[in-house]
């Protein structure tokens, strides 16, 4: 198991969570790479001139919980058909516990599926995969009395609470559900009619075996864990999983009956290498017991109800917009900041080959869409990297731990990897060799993710104890391969750009990751006054890098490999999203940009539902939010699932999460020190709002759009760091504090302002004359929808 003597898990992030941080703004090397704005005509105001001086006191009138109550009403699933497959039905959960629901298959009942996302077995000599796969646990079926003849289902999102009906032949059970959100507890209330009251539950342990055995051939010497043991504990029941590595996990329940409802109580708990998964399963399973579920339910609502005050997001396409609002339940989830890094298939596992955290792009895109709204107690992968960086290093071949980290592509709960590939049992590549496959980015990309959690809350803690000494070693590990050509320039051996297939020299996925990490060391050194030795060494591979390769159909894969065929993947063009280094407002990059996106997405064979998430943010960097929202309609209409869920043969979540962030690219961009307000907005949403939607630099922004035009601006500076703003309004501004009061700022031209605002100020935006901020609530949208589930035909 990974060390623990260094930053306990609860502090990364934690000034952050609690409220404003320290520190001075990180420009970072999306600024480096783009010219500052211009300054343009004078349009300096200094306070205590008279712009502004009649404007009246603003603030953003939420009117209690009305617009979160509203919108998630509209975004709640409905099943009005029973959902047959994990695909299509209902899903709970916390980042922890999770059960997805849907008809047994062959029987007249409905399955309640039971998952854990610490659940996992604890065999390094077999790999992540199969020795160190999550394990699947079992599920709970409700059997009634008579045939199931419909069903009528609610997901209610801003309770996460599942409710409805079960009709039979012989009567009817109404239904009430929820996974708690701090208890690892199940809690199911049926209520049945005479002719159900004998309806009963069965538990179905699974067999403790990874899911990966369906797909792929066992190693040699594998076999599965033991079967459960099934037992009794005064009123309740548990089904203990031995483990073959030592430790168990153990489910237990009970039924109690209150008047004519009978409650199913579920608990989970895992241990290793003890076997104290029993006692501690009974323990949560007797605390919750003794509660009916109205009382359980009160502190739940309670925190679903804040998670979700937290943002606010409103668009007039309401089949998108009902699928962000799902995306910010499912996300939640899935995902704590305490939970393991999410597995590709989220909480709830299914027979899958992926289950395991896959680190080539899905934990990336897992986690981007935090930032924006401003859930950053999700963040279990800053969490992750500082508490299990030992494990890391695990997976380094022995020849470079003394200063450098690589990551394998798959991990487990604790980021070991087992030893699968590589000499001396290291999972992650080296340049120049293979095997193993040498894809060696997907630290140096991870980490990309924390830098981002530390610019959208300047958290010092962040840089300080998690990027800066992960990423110095994560580039260490590159600075040993980099050799000078006879060009003069540093070149890197073969290695591999996740996925396409083949090694080649200078791989543009390495390249750009390089030069972010270099740029961002020097960035990070500057603001926490660090003196670094490496520091020169930075600036020159900074200096004497190899160029990105490039030819006439854009970004190639790597020297002498063009992109020539379908591939799912931009991991080649990494540099112009998420990194930002090659940009649309570098004029000199856009017909590179424009090509090479235009080149990979018509390879159409091997694309997948991230594709189109990739591409619809590619356009949002172009400004083009038609096309943006066009990619992302596609992703809708192909790819994603009844219950907006995702398959790649078996569930895999990072898919719909990462279409959530496209949505937030094309509302709010701010690399590179610039906040970009609806940059990229559909000709057809003429109106928009969002609330406290975080930005880097720690800011909250909130803002509407009014018949195809902004109508104001708000901006919460938690750090002080500095502001440019870049609307589309015209004309005569007024920028003051919320009293009314004149803010200094400038006309840097094309309708960017940089503004004096202090931490902890508030700074609105608003043409002269314009009207006040009406009361936060949805748009208007510009048609129906259909609901997500399986609503009546």
């Amino acid at each position: 198991m990974g060390g623990r003597n260094h930053v306990p898990r609860r502090t990364v992030l934690g000034g952050a969570l609690a409220g404003a941080a320290a520190g001075a703004g990180l420009a970072g090397t999306a600024a480096a790479a783009s010219p500052p704005p211009q300054e343009g005509a004078p349009g300096t105001v200094a306070p205590g001139s008279d712009a502004g001086a009649n404007t009246p006191a603003l603030s953003v009138h939420t009117a209690g919980d009305a617009a979160w109550t509203r919108v998630l009403a509209d975004s709640d699933l409905v099943w009005q058909r029973m959902p047959v497959k994990w695909e299509e039905g209902p899903y709970l959960g916390n980042g922890f516990l999770g059960s997805g629901i849907y008809k047994e298959p062959g029987a007249n009942a409905v399955r309640f599926n039971v998952q854990h996302s610490e659940v996992q077995d604890h065999r390094p000599e077999f790999g992540s995969i199969f020795g160190l796969a999550r394990l699947p646990i079992g599920y709970f079926t409700l059997e009634p009395v008579g045939a199931i003849t419909a069903v009528d289902w609610r997901l209610d999102l801003w309770n996460a609470e599942l409710t409805g009906t079960i009709t039979t032949d012989a009567g009817s059970l109404a239904l009430r559900a929820i996974v708690h959100t701090s208890r690892q507890v199940l809690a199911v209330e049926i209520t049945p009619t005479d002719g159900e009251r004998d309806f009963r539950w069965v538990f179905h342990p699974a067999e403790a075996i990874s899911p990966r055995a369906a797909f792929k051939p066992l190693p040699d010497g594998y076999t599965g864990n033991p079967p459960a043991v099934l037992g009794t504990h005064g009123d309740a029941s548990t089904a203990v999983q031995p483990l073959l590595s030592g430790g168990q996990h153990v489910t237990a329940w009970q039924e109690t009956g209150r008047g004519r409802a009978r409650t199913l109580y579920a608990a989970v708990a895992h241990s290793f290498p003890d076997d104290g998964a029993t006692a501690a399963a009974l323990r949560t399973l007797e605390s919750a017991a003794v509660r009916p579920l109205t009382a359980l339910a009160v502190d739940h609502r309670s925190w679903w109800h804040a998670y979700y005050r937290k943002s606010f997001l409103s668009v007039p396409d309401a089949r998108l917009q009902s699928f962000y609002w799902i995306q910010l339940y499912k996300v939640a989830s899935a995902a704590r900041r305490d939970a393991p890094v999410m597995a590709t298939t989220g909480t709830w596992l299914e027979p899958t080959p992926w289950p395991a955290s896959w680190w080539n792009l899905n934990v990336q895109l897992e986690y981007w869409l935090i930032h924006g709204s401003n859930h950053l107690e999700l963040d279990g992968l800053t969490r992750s990297l500082s508490e299990f960086r030992e494990n890391i290093k695990g997976q380094t071949a022995p020849a470079y731990r003394a200063d450098s980290l690589v990551m394998a592509r798959s991990n487990d709960t604790t980021l070991s990897h087992g030893v699968d590939a590589g000499p001396g049992g290291t999972g992650g590549g080296i340049p120049g060799q293979d095997p193993p496959t040498p894809e060696i980015g997907n630290l140096t990309w991870a980490l990309h993710n924390v830098w981002l959690s530390y610019r959208h809350t300047m958290d010092e803690s962040v840089l300080r104890d998690v990027v800066f000494p992960l990423l110095r070693q994560s580039i260490n590990y590159y600075l040993h391969f980099l050799e000078p050509g006879s060009d003069g320039r540093l070149h890197l051996p073969k290695t591999f750009s996740p996925e396409y297939g083949v090694d080649t020299p200078d791989t543009n996925y390495d390249l750009a990751l390089i030069r972010w990490g270099c740029q961002t060391l020097l960035d990070s050194a500057g603001t926490l006054g660090v003196d670094d030795p490496l520091a020169p060494r930075w600036r020159d591979v900074l200096l004497r890098l190899v160029p990105a390769p490039v030819d006439a159909n854009g970004f190639m894969i790597g020297a002498g490999q063009s992109f020539a065929k379908s591939h799912r993947h931009y991991s080649h063009m990494l540099s112009v999203y998420p990194l930002y280094l090659v940009n649309w407002e570098q004029p000199e990059n856009r017909d590179l940009i424009r090509t090479s996106l235009k080149h990979w997405i018509s390879f159409t064979g091997a694309l997948q539902g991230y594709s189109y998430t990739g591409a619809a943010s590619f356009a949002a960097q172009m400004l083009d939010g038609d096309a943006a929202a066009g990619y992302l309609s596609d992703l809708l209409r192909l790819y994603v699932q009844p219950n907006t869920l995702y398959r790649e043969s078996g569930p895999v979540i990072e898919t719909p999460l990462s279409a959530a962030q496209s949505l937030h690219d094309m509302v709010c961009q701010s690399w590179g020190g610039v906040i970009r307000l609806f940059p990229a907005v559909p000709a057809a949403w003429q109106d928009l709002v969002v609330h406290d939607f975080r930005t880097q630099g720690a800011f909250l922004l909130s803002a509407a759009r009014q018949g195809g035009a902004t109508r104001w601006a708000r901006l919460f500076s938690e750090a002080g760091a500095p502001c440019v703003l870049r609307t589309d309004m015209a004309g005569p501004l007024d920028v003051t504090d919320a009293a009314g009061r004149p803010v200094a700022y400038t006309d840097l031209g094309g309708g960017t302002l940089r503004i004096d605002v202090r931490r902890g100020q508030e700074v609105w935006v608003r043409p002269q004359g314009g009207p006040p901020p009406a009361d936060l609530a949805p748009v208007t949208p510009n048609g129906p929808a259909a609901r997500w589930g399986l609503p009546a035909v």
